[in-house]
């Protein structure tokens, strides 16, 4: 049986760290969600091609996340506060980052999720609020 090559996950701040700053042109209102996913979508492709010339067998998915992995589990799962969802309960790219981050969204101020410590290390996380409220 041939060795196979595969990973857990790959690195998604961009090898210029595009990410990191097209989230704070997004934030600071210089550019916009289009604009923000763009980039997102070429850091995906470039990680993607990249393992594949690589030789990586096993190519890892859904390992890509604009902020936080549990914030998007939590949105995906449909675990979103009352306060941040629209009127069609729809979760818009504002309103993550409002879960985030904090800030005003249609108007309103709102506080972020809490943030808290993985165990012992220095990865923090935002941790769901399960009750709506």
């Amino acid at each position: 049986m041939p060795v196979r090559a595969g990973n857990l996950g790959f690195p998604r701040i961009g090898p210029r760290r595009e990410l990191k700053k097209a989230l704070e042109a997004y934030w600071q209102g210089t550019s916009s969600s289009a604009d923000l996913e763009q980039v997102a979508a070429r850091i995906r492709s470039d990680n993607w091609q990249l393992q594949h010339r690589l030789g990586i067998d096993d190519i890892p998915s859904n390992d890509f996340s604009l902020y936080d992995h549990v914030l998007d589990t939590a949105v995906m799962l449909g675990a979103v506060p009352d306060r941040f969802l629209q009127a069609d309960g729809v979760v818009s790219l504002d309103a993550y980052f409002a879960m985030a981050r904090g800030g005003r969204l249609d108007g309103r101020p709102l506080a972020p999720l809490e943030m808290t410590k993985w165990f012992d290390t220095n990865y923090h996380y935002l941790v769901p609020e399960l009750l709506r409220g």
